[in-house]
């Protein structure tokens, strides 16, 4: 039974929804943002990487940082740019890329569900990460970065969302990347009871992206459920309980490839390290640019060269993990052969999202020399297998588009 609730929801005035909506705030470096609350001085990113407001002898995690951070959002509810709800209410975010519409939910899921695993994770997080997003929450005293959720195919939600969009919509924008965004906002109890009356029969919902987030959402629970303790606090239910969310039925979703570029052979001449991988693979040369066109199949690219490599059958695993592409590649090639022991940590490797096709995978190739990997995208059921056994991911497993924004639906944790 997943508690997926309506909440008191922060959102920008809708002739401004779009100059807000920020892309997460992990896809830029320190300076890219700087450079895009240039562009835009609207843009959420100002809060959600306050740092971009300081002069670079400020450190990024530095208190002061989220003290402004503070400063800034509160100011932006106080000026009207950004407006609290009456009542409770579910939301609608729609995204559109390419002719291709996903409909996801914003409301709040449940930190306890997150604890007792009815909220299931994929992905191991990283303390120092947790731990920016926890100073942020915290000081915020609002969570501004929701955290992408899917679950199952469900008829009823599925209908009911689909209704309260022939509505007319909050907001209605294109973001520069050519995005289309539209919200609405579900206020009628009817829908409201329906909805939460059909997630009451989900059991399992899955973390799609924001492991991070939602770590960090629920260490500040905790953190202030203790807190509350100490003072002889009583109330049953705090804001701070539950996170922001956006869920999505997994048949709507879209996973990109992550691609991997290796920076050298590992001291392997070219000739011995296709030795090596012809042990694993069949090696194809190819005159045309490689995306594998299904599982078992990896592009690469090197010395100018594409080839498609297809794993033999005796390495192919049924595995939840094991058995992914992704795997395979890193625990036969990656590690075995290029030295890649941990590719959380060993600076000779790099990810490159799919979005960015394979032509940056030869630029960096063309420019840096080493070794591209083109991968075939790692599917919404194998995620979910990994999961449900309760297994983790490799890292960079899976590329999700298009990005949720950041201050279209903000939830204050009092």
């Amino acid at each position: 039974m997943a508690q997926i609730i309506p909440f008191l929801g922060i959102c920008p005035r809708s002739d401004i929804a779009g100059r807000v909506a920020a892309l997460p705030y992990d896809v830029y470096n320190r300076q890219e943002a700087k450079e895009e609350t240039k562009r835009e001085p609207l843009s959420f990113l100002r809060i959600d990487r306050a740092e971009t407001q300081f002069g670079d002898d400020v450190d990024t995690y530095d208190p002061s940082v989220y003290k402004k951070a503070h400063e800034l959002l509160w100011k932006m509810i106080a000026d009207g740019e950004l407006q609290k709800e009456n009542e409770k209410c579910y939301y609608i975010y729609e995204l559109t890329m390419d002719g291709r519409i996903q409909t996801g939910l914003v409301a709040c899921a449940s930190v306890d569900d997150y604890v007792n695993g009815v909220i299931m994770k994929h992905e191991n997080t990283r303390a120092d990460k947790e731990q920016d997003r926890i100073c942020h929450v915290d000081a915020c005293n609002a969570q501004t970065g929701p955290i992408f959720l899917a679950y199952r195919h469900n008829d009823i939600i599925h209908q009911c969302l689909f209704l309260n969009k022939q509505e007319e919509p909050m907001f209605d924008f294109i973001s520069p990347d050519g995005i289309r965004h539209r919200g609405w906002r579900i206020s009628d109890k009817k829908s409201i009871e329906i909805i939460q009356k059909a997630f009451d029969e989900i059991d399992r919902i899955y973390i799609a992206d924001g492991h991070h987030r939602a770590a960090s959402a629920v260490k500040v629970s905790l953190k202030r459920r203790q807190e509350a303790v100490s003072s002889g606090e009583c109330d049953s239910f705090h804001e701070y309980d539950y996170f922001l969310s956006v869920l999505f039925e997994h048949d709507e979703l879209y996973i990109m490839d992550y691609n991997r570029v290796v920076s050298d052979l590992n001291n392997n001449s070219k000739e011995e390290f296709f030795h090596r991988i012809s042990q694993i693979c069949e090696i194809q040369p190819s005159r045309e640019a490689v995306h594998p066109g299904k599982k078992g199949a990896v592009g690469m690219y090197l010395d100018g060269q594409w080839y498609r490599l297809v794993f033999k059958k005796e390495i192919r695993k049924d595995h939840p993990v094991d058995g992914l592409d992704v795997s395979i590649l890193q625990n036969e090639i990656l590690s075995p052969v290029l030295g890649i022991i941990d590719p959380k940590t060993d600076s000779r490797i790099s990810f490159v999202g799919g979005i960015r096709g394979l032509d940056e995978l030869e630029r960096i190739v063309d420019l840096k020399g080493g070794v591209a990997f083109s991968m075939y995208p790692t599917s919404m059921d194998e995620l979910f297998d990994v999961a449900d056994a309760h297994l983790l991911m490799p890292p960079k497993s899976t590329w999700f588009e298009p990005k949720l924004r950041s201050g279209l639906f903000i939830h204050a944790l009092q």
